[in-house]
């Protein structure tokens, strides 16, 4: 069976209009091992914006940039 056989139709750019930029993949791997730490501390607040910026980067979208700096900020 293929992709199509279920009704699903591959993006031919990622989900991502010509001229956006792509999200970084770095960033959305860094934002999964902060809902980690969040998630363990009862970060409420961090978690929502990983889960926004894990969200984002399923869907072909970019993220908030506010939740972009928390996720890039939360270990330091």
């Amino acid at each position: 069976m293929n992709r199509t056989s279920f009704g699903v139709v591959p993006r031919e750019h990622g989900g991502v209009a010509c001229g956006e930029p792509k999200p970084d993949a770095t960033t959305v791997d860094m934002a999964w091992l902060v809902l980690e730490a969040a998630n363990d501390l009862g970060d409420h607040a961090a978690v929502e914006a990983c889960r926004r910026m894990i969200d984002a980067n399923l869907n072909g979208r970019l993220a908030p940039q506010s939740d972009v700096q928390l996720v890039v900020d939360y270990f330091r």
